[in-house]
């Protein structure tokens, strides 16, 4: 008995030194991490962003009806120029979509201290996206130049409804929902949340994990989304079934009650244009690929791909759970591929497992010209989490381009090998483990890590914002909020 206590020692410490021993670094190639000619978009003007604040505080200090004739003057050119566009058709190089981006940003400064003029920016803006959507339509989205236009525009045009609302002037911006384009479907339909959804309809949407930030605006042109599902509708009982691929399951079919109640910062609903050839050969066509979408989720397990890799259809993460469904019937979604080109973004997602950086982000799924935004849902209470994640992710990721490194704590690497042997085998017996299926142990210790560190700097964020709002008398506007973010950063590595 005594000889068998230091042995059993002896075994623990041989098992453990052996799991202790490294993986080997992810397969990425230095043109991999350097990310080849592409280069992430940047909006550099930052001294017009603080006139545009400037202008808000002179705003508020005048009052609305002193800004009454200034807002009028720049609505009516607002509208004389979408006229314009609405009538033409135009390159996306035309110097009228900064004219008219300009003339957005501008107006919702002044606007913003005025509850009353803001539905009717808001719809500007709707109208905006539609009329640019239009226009998109004929343009080669493969060109930096296509993509830049409409991401200039339409996220551009989300950020200015965005910083009124976070300054919650009154109820009137506190409705959730905007509706786009009610484009035409003959597929099944149902209501959600008071919308007409029809099968086939793509749900877009932003989680609430320090990771879905990190999918969100870790990208060439950072976005709002983090997850894509999509749509069946039951022809004769009207049920409601949404597919989509979570890394913690793989893919799955929930109800519409299981989707909404998950963490949703803000959702998105796309539809199939009903003027594309495809669709015009057969109107049906939304409906059958979400049938199809649903049949192999019930034929087979259908992992998370960690990877990123749309080609390989044998595994899905979430944009799959769309594009491969489409793809069958001849509709290639994401006609302008997402790039993930900084190297410190490369270098970090690679230790996920990301091994495919030209790949189909959630968030540019919005730009592809074939299809229609139906409706949008932002609730004002969780865009300012929205927002606070958004620039604690951008701090991070300009630590991971100056050499941060995604780490952990080099003695849990046995425990969560052990963790990970657990789960695999919960995984051959259908159930779900701590480790997800396709995560190896050492990135899930480095998304411990990650979420960590971002939950650190959020919290410090916050304080800050706090005051800001405390001392200013309205809330911090995105590019106040990174820097009050990189301050954070520095206190928290600090401690």
């Amino acid at each position: 008995m005594k000889k068998w206590v230091p042995r059993s020692l002896v075994a623990m410490l041989i098992v453990y030194a052996v799991l202790l021993i490294p993986d080997p670094e992810p397969r990425v190639s230095l043109d991999d991490l350097q990310g080849g000619s592409k280069k992430a978009f940047a909006w550099n003007q930052d001294a017009f962003w603080t006139q545009l604040e400037k202008r808000y505080i002179e705003a508020r200090a005048t009052g609305c009806e002193g800004v009454r004739h200034p807002v009028d003057s720049l609505l009516a050119a607002a509208k004389k120029n979408l006229a314009y566009i609405n009538q033409s058709l135009l390159e996306p190089e035309n110097t009228v979509f900064r004219q008219h981006e300009k003339l957005i940003f501008g107006i919702g400064s002044l606007v913003a201290p005025c509850p009353e003029r803001f539905t009717e920016f808001r719809q500007l803006v709707e109208e905006s996206r539609k009329a640019i959507k239009r226009q998109s339509e004929r343009w080669d989205m493969s060109k930096r130049e296509a993509r830049e236009t409409l991401y200039r525009l339409l996220y551009g045009g989300r950020g200015a409804v965005e910083e009124i609302m976070l300054q919650r002037p009154a109820d009137s911006t506190k409705d959730p929902l905007t509706l786009g384009t009610d484009e035409p479907s003959q597929t099944p339909s149902a209501s959600i949340l008071g919308v007409t959804i029809h099968s086939g309809d793509i749900l877009v949407s932003r989680g609430g994990a320090p990771t879905s930030a990190l999918i969100a605006r870790g990208n060439d042109f950072p976005g709002n989304f983090s997850h894509i599902a999509l749509v069946y509708v039951h022809p004769t009982t009207r049920i409601v079934r949404i597919i989509e691929s979570h890394i913690e399951r793989g893919v799955v079919v929930t109800t519409q009650e299981e989707y909404l109640n998950d963490v949703k910062l803000r959702v998105m609903v796309l539809r199939l244009r009903s003027d594309l050839p495809q669709m015009q050969a057969d109107p049906m066509l939304p409906h059958r690929a979400a049938d199809l979408a649903l049949r192999a989720v019930g034929e087979r397990h259908i992992p998370y791909d960690f990877s990123m890799d749309f080609g390989n259809s044998e595994k899905w993460f979430c944009s799959e759970a769309a594009s491969v469904a489409y793809k069958k019937f001849g509709v290639q979604l994401w006609m302008g591929l997402s790039h993930l080109s900084s190297p410190g973004l490369r270098a970090w997602l690679s230790g996920f497992g990301v091994e495919h950086f030209e790949t189909q982000e959630p968030s540019d799924l919005e730009y592809d010209p074939q299809l229609r935004v139906v409706a949008e849902w932002r609730d004002p209470d969780r865009l300012r989490k929205d927002h606070n994640d958004n620039a604690v992710t951008e701090v991070m990721l300009e630590g991971a381009e100056a050499g941060d490194r995604l780490t952990y704590a080099w003695y849990l690497l046995p425990v969560a090998r052990i963790m990970k042997a657990y789960s695999s085998t919960l995984n051959l017996l259908g159930k779900q483990g701590p480790v997800p299926e396709g995560m190896s142990a050492a990135a899930a210790l480095r998304n411990r890590f990650y979420s960590g560190r971002h939950d650190a700097i959020k919290s410090e964020l916050t304080r800050l914002a706090h005051d800001f709002e405390g001392q200013k008398g309205y809330a911090a506007p995105y590019w106040g909020l990174l820097q009050m973010a990189r301050d954070a950063k520095r206190t928290v590595e600090g401690r």
